[in-house]
């Protein structure tokens, strides 16, 4: 293990690609650094605003302003700054990391597991079949499924027929959601499957007619761009989702479903529009495919690739003097 460990330390490194969280994992490596190797953040997520939105602390607490300073550090020690969405970017921007040092690479699905389905379900409108809904990804309070069951309430006097399917593991406010459900009396209506793994949530999101995406607004929800929108998108399936900074600046309102955020009533409101116009909705998801197929991840992982293989070697200025 000692003769390991003192080969990896003498290795030259290249490049070393660090993803966050928590930020300050970057300075892990400062010996590559120091040998001459570029280095990498990759801010998958602003960790002020996940931290504020978790425990509800407003901006000016010294817990958010103290991850500020560490992420300001830690974007100053990296060569190449990478996030998933334009929102982020001008974030980190804007607390003073180098616009030039940042580039977007999306956080789109893999295609081998989420594509267009062969087949495709009749319209639940004609009755025959139940109209099926689906949340799949983190089950808690920020996420917003409590909203998406009472809207749920409001829908099904008007469709019966209405199911809601949810994916994730077990959290404490999936406990506490349950209970909702039974007040609301919805338990026919809504059907928990706990976690799966992603080639089983593609084969249930082909069973599907509307994904949904109720998330509260929050400091973090409010840039987010949820990489479930293109898991729907990618299988052709219509998704709604808030109107929010970090989705309305890659789709239009033409091109996906928005429901103004935390308002349970508009977001029956739409997932009744989509129930009664399929046609239209199809063309809807048509749009919001086109914009999913500019950052497929074939495009995505090329434009990776090739941001890295761009980083030249860093000449340490003890190899310069030589």
């Amino acid at each position: 293990m000692q003769l390991q460990f003192l080969l990896k330390r003498s290795r030259r490194y290249r490049v070393v690609h660090v993803h966050n969280m928590p930020d300050f994992l970057v300075f892990s490596a400062w010996l590559p650094r120091l040998r001459g190797a570029k280095v990498v953040l990759d801010l998958h997520d602003p960790m002020p605003e996940i931290f504020a939105s978790m425990y509800g602390l407003p901006p000016d607490h010294f817990a958010p302003w103290l991850l500020r300073r560490i992420e300001n550090w830690s974007t100053g020690f990296a060569d190449l700054v990478v996030t998933p969405n334009l929102a982020f970017k001008e974030l980190f921007a804007s607390r003073g990391c180098s616009a030039n040092k940042i580039e977007i690479v999306m956080n789109t699905p893999d295609t081998g597991i989420f594509h267009k389905p062969m087949t495709v379900p009749a319209s639940a409108a004609s009755g025959v079949r139940p109209f099926k809904l689906m949340y799949h990804g983190l089950l808690v309070e920020r996420h917003g499924m409590d909203l998406a069951i009472q809207a749920m309430a409001c829908l099904r006097p008007r469709i019966p027929q209405t199911e809601m399917h949810l994916y994730g593991e077990q959290t404490q406010f999936m406990t506490w959601l349950m209970g909702q459900v039974s007040q609301w009396k919805l338990e026919e209506a809504v059907h928990y499957h706990g976690y799966k793994p992603l080639p089983e949530i593609a084969e249930a999101i082909a069973s599907i007619d509307l994904g949904v995406i109720p998330n509260r607004l929050n400091s973090f929800t409010r840039i987010n761009l949820p990489t479930r929108i293109f898991e729907y998108l990618a299988m052709s399936k219509p998704v709604i989702a808030p109107r929010t900074k970090g989705i309305t600046d890659y789709f239009k309102d033409d091109e996906i479903i928005y429901f103004e955020p935390g308002n349970a009533d508009d977001l029956a409101r739409k997932m009744e529009w989509v129930y009664q116009h399929p046609a239209e909705t199809r063309s809807v998801v048509k749009r919001g495919r086109k914009v999913y197929e500019k950052y497929s991840w074939e495009l995505e992982r090329s434009r990776w690739t090739g941001l890295v293989n761009g980083l030249g070697p860093r000449r340490v200025a003890a190899a310069a003097r030589g």
